[in-house]
């Protein structure tokens, strides 16, 4: 009888009309049990019988013709398709990471890191796939397994063969790869980390089985983040920018040495990338899933972000989750260095740790406090005291259970970052064993921060944490096992060699001689030679220490296969807590997802910040105390705003006096000596630490001069310039005084600091030498009050006029000025908490000094600048005139001209002073500057110019009063 035909030859019969050849060849048939197998042999990324890997394809391949009886080749080719491109994600996965670390020159520390930590996750879903294996090889007896329930059982291996795919391709720039174009290691650590960090905030929000993918992404993001926090952790806390790779936001001017006056500014900068505008940048290519893995684009990302029209200009490369804190962090490592540099006893470095642990530490402590029980541990460690109970509950509950124990503590004392946290603290020396001679010996006491905790032998290993002896460490399991074996493992026991069989030639040599020999038998190593006891001695108390030092020397660590050496050994000065918890991220399931914005602010930026205010505080400290700011800006107060009662007087009177006779200011010799007489014999000479530390040079060509004038604007009436340019108003303006600020204040007093003080001292001389002349003029009117002429009393009131304003001005100034402005400046000086604020502050003080001075190169102010300008030179018009009238101005045509001149000069008073009320009393103007009131309420004292509605009083006519004397006026001198 013939047998039955299957399902498959029916449906062959149908379709091939009886013919042989479209029947399927007998040897390819196959079970599920051997494709299972081979399934499960490329997911761990070896070829199989069935399933091979396409060298030239990249990707796996079904064997062509295989066939089972029971699934149609439709069918079975469906189902082994999800398996041969999970296997290829793997392979491709594997082979993306060996070209990266293979690479020439080497991957930088970020890629790297993230190279091991995609290996890791690799091993472990292929370590899945062989536990499977195992199992499917254990059941075959009882359970034949399916490639349907395969399928079911490595549902989550294979999407995250798929997910892991997607990362490694999105967040590896293709830039990498390209030998013509290069790509900085900055731009690959940012992009890494850009990308990491948006693709955790999507995964964030986890739905029903995604578990993997969120722990998959974080344990990335913590292995690539942590290089880059051992980079700020050197710089916070010791002030050494370790960056050989250049993967840092900020880079070091080496040209720049930390004592120069550019060293803030210059020193470390913002590193910066010129955007390629041919790149395609910030856009992730999103993957989907094909047949054909080679098919697929890769990121072509350059490793920056691109801006909208950012192109050809160069852009900060900073990670996103830096740049709100990018320029805190480079100004407190620049502060540190300072501290440093002064070579202080007190150390910023060795204050500023919490709990002894380094920056990478106490973030992977905190967010195994945070992702695991969702704990905020980080005011834990804000407040380093409230460390010390937390170590003793958790060590006492190692000991034993005790039921009068809060439920706090044993809550605490079980969770896993508690672990992590006291065996840090063990490894970094901040647990201490003592009265511990020997291990044989009993610990007395455990040491955390001064407060001690009693231990018992038990736990004498699991805290002898011993970097120079690491056999100690690996081997602490054996030890304490094997507790019999410590005695012939010791030093002191095992040190010496066995005596020697030597009794018959010690009886040749010693035959006959004195009996003091004999008793000796033979030569003992243990003892030493009877005539060697201080040798024996010595010898005994250096065994001791060296077992001390180095414990079981002859022990050899039994390392397992699965073991991390970066779990037992630290890497210099890490401990292997950062290894521990990216190991923990891997096994355990999250209780809290949170975005990576809040992991970052409670793990990391909280003690950015809190270093940062640490060092601040620091150095301001020392600014204020040890380096003496305020006493040097208050010198430079006495100096450029004139606030000393005499120490430029002397000097001031000779420059002045030499102007009236037409004396250049060219001598910078004789221009230093007279300075430093006027110091010298000055009241306030204490203020100067030397004379020579303020020096005074005339500039042979007037740059900053003529670039002031040309950011102003032409005015229609301007003060009429009887005299030469050098020898008027502005004649002081060639003198630039330069007052040598001591190291490292420099920093904030730099020179153009120093050209803003000269701006404002320039404009403050020529209100001194307004009142000069005006008190001069003052003087030889007084010897000539015989006359009583209408035309005197007319120049007495235009004295008083310009006297007035003088006056006033000069008063308005020294209180908005001197004192005001320097009472802000204190004000904000104390409220301050970093050298970049500082340095802010002091450039607000001498914006506002210049704004109340009206030197600064702005529309309004130089309008207004130019109307007091004009009166200031007003004022030495009328003293050339009544100098004319002192000295021989009888002739009845230099008196008429006198008058005209007269007669002029306060025509072109009433226009700038009509001009200045109403300017000045603008009320936008008045409302933006408060101070203008001020100014607005001496000039106008009892309304004199301007009534209470706004209305001038006795305004002036548009017509001036034209002058044909200026030459006479020009020539006389005294």
């Amino acid at each position: 009888m013939e047998a039955p035909q299957s399902l498959i030859g029916k449906l062959y019969t149908s379709y091939s009309d009886g013919l042989h050849f479209a029947k399927p060849i007998s040897t390819l048939r196959t079970n599920e049990f051997d494709l299972v197998q081979n399934v499960l042999q490329i997911l761990q990324g070896f070829s199989s019988a069935m399933l091979y890997w396409d060298e030239l394809g990249h990707h796996f391949r079904v064997r062509s013709g295989i066939y089972v009886s029971h699934l149609s080749h439709t069918s079975l080719y469906h189902v082994l398709n999800q398996f041969t491109y999970a296997a290829t994600c793997l392979k491709m996965v594997e082979s993306r990471i060996q070209e990266v670390e293979k690479s020439v020159p080497p991957p930088p520390p970020t890629l790297r890191a993230f190279c091991c930590s995609i290996s890791t996750w690799l091993t472990w879903l292929r370590n899945g796939a062989l536990k499977e294996e195992m199992k499917v090889v254990d059941s075959c007896s009882l359970t034949t397994p399916t490639l349907l329930g395969l399928s079911s059982s490595l549902s989550s291996l294979c999407a995250g063969a798929e997910f892991l795919f997607q990362v490694v391709q999105e967040a590896i720039p293709q830039a990498y790869d390209e030998t013509d174009s290069p790509i900085s290691a900055t731009a690959i650590a940012v992009h890494i980390l850009n990308y990491l960090h948006k693709k955790l905030t999507e995964v964030c929000l986890v739905q029903g089985g995604e578990e993997d993918a969120y722990r998959m992404i974080l344990h990335a993001f913590v292995s690539t983040l942590l290089p880059y926090i051992e980079g700020l952790d050197s710089w916070l806390y010791e002030g050494i920018l370790d960056d050989p790779f250049e993967e840092m936001f900020f880079h070091a001017n080496k040209r720049i040495a930390v004592v120069e006056s550019e060293f803030w500014e210059k020193s470390y900068l913002l590193r910066s990338a010129k955007m390629d505008t041919g790149r395609v940048t910030d856009s992730l290519l999103s993957i989907k899933r094909t047949d054909d893995v080679s098919r697929k684009e890769p990121n072509d990302v350059s490793g920056l972000a691109k801006e909208k029209g950012a192109n050809g200009r160069d852009l900060d490369v900073c990670p996103l989750f830096m740049k709100e804190i990018a320029r805190d962090i480079i100004s407190a490592g620049k502060s540190l260095q300072l501290v440093q540099h002064t070579r202080m006893a007190s150390s910023v470095s060795a204050n500023g740790r919490i709990a002894g642990l380094s920056l990478s530490e106490i973030f992977c402590v905190t967010l195994s406090a945070l992702i695991g029980y969702g704990d905020h541990v980080s005011e834990y460690f804000l407040k380093e005291k409230k460390i010390v109970p937390l170590v003793k509950s958790f060590t006492g509950r190692q000991k034993e259970e005790r039921s009068n124990k809060s439920f706090q503590e044993m809550t605490c004392s079980d969770k896993e970052w508690c672990k992590f946290l006291v065996d840090t603290m063990v490894q970094k020396g901040k647990a201490n064993l003592i009265s511990c001679h020997a291990l044989g010996e009993e610990v007395d006491s455990f040491v955390v921060e001064g407060d001690k905790l009693a231990l018992d032998r038990n736990d004498i290993l699991s805290l002898g944490f011993r970097p120079e002896n690491p056999a100690i460490t690996t081997s602490q399991n054996f030890l304490h096992s094997n507790r019999d074996a410590w005695g012939p493992l010791n030093l002191s026991r095992e040190f010496y060699l066995p005596p020697l069989n030597d009794e018959g030639l010690r009886q040749a040599i010693f035959d006959g001689s004195a009996g003091s020999f004999v008793a000796t038998k033979s030569t003992n190593y243990t003892f030493g030679f009877q005539f060697g006891e201080s040798e024996r001695d010595r010898l005994k108390e250096d065994v001791t220490f060296l077992e001390e030092l180095f414990p079981f020397p002859t022990l050899l660590p039994p390392f397992q296969e699965d073991d991390h050496v970066s779990e037992v050994f630290p890497f210099q000065e890490n401990s292997t807590l950062a290894s521990r918890t990216l190991n923990w991220i891997g096994r355990v399931e999250p209780r809290n997802t949170p975005l990576p914005t809040v992991i970052l602010q409670e793990c990391l930026i909280v003690f950015i910040k809190k270093q940062a205010d640490c060092i601040g505080r620091n150095i301001l400290s020392k600014l204020l105390s040890e380096w003496r700011l305020l006493e040097e800006l208050e010198v430079l107060r006495a100096i450029y705003l004139l606030g000393s009662g005499d120490l430029l007087q002397h000097f001031l009177t000779v420059v002045f006096n030499k102007l009236d006779k037409g004396e250049s200011l060219d001598d910078d010799f004789e221009l230093n000596t007279t300075l430093q007489e006027s110091i010298r014999y000055s009241a306030d000479a204490a203020l100067l630490s030397t004379p020579d530390s303020l020096v005074v040079s005339v500039t042979r060509n007037n740059a900053t001069i003529e670039d002031d004038q040309r950011r102003m604007p032409l005015l229609t009436s301007t003060p009429r310039k009887s005299r030469g340019q050098n020898f008027g108003i502005d004649g002081l303006d060639s003198l630039m005084f330069t007052y040598k600020v001591p190291w490292p204040l420099e920093l904030i007093a730099n020179t153009e600091a120093i050209k803003k003080y000269n701006q404002v001292m320039r404009f403050l001389l020529k209100v001194r030498r307004a009142k000069f002349v005006l008190d001069k003029a003052r003087r030889w009117m007084w010897k000539d009050r015989s006359s009583a002429s209408i035309n005197r009393k007319h120049h007495w009131l235009l004295e008083q006029k310009l006297l007035h304003f003088v006056d006033a001005f000069h008063h308005y100034v020294m209180d908005r000025v001197y004192h005001s402005a320097w009472g802000e400046l204190c004000e904000g000086l104390a409220a301050a908490r970093s050298l970049d604020e500082v340095i802010e502050i002091h450039e607000a003080y001498l914006m506002s000094i210049q704004r109340h001075c009206f030197a600064v190169p702005e529309k309004l102010w130089a309008l207004i600048a130019s109307r007091i300008n004009s009166i200031l030179g007003l004022a030495l018009d009328f003293y050339s005139v009544q100098q004319t009238l002192s000295s021989g101005g009888a002739v009845s045509a230099i008196k008429a001209r006198c008058e005209m001149e007269i007669n002029r000069i306060e025509k072109q008073f009433d226009d700038c002073i009509a001009f200045l009320m109403r300017i000045l009393s603008f009320k936008l103007n008045v409302g933006q500057f408060p101070h203008l009131a001020d100014l607005v309420t001496r000039i106008n004292y009892n309304h004199f110019y301007m009534s209470h509605n706004g209305s001038l009083i006795n305004a002036p006519g548009s017509n001036t009063v034209p002058s044909k004397s200026g030459k006479l006026f020009a020539g006389q001198r005294d």
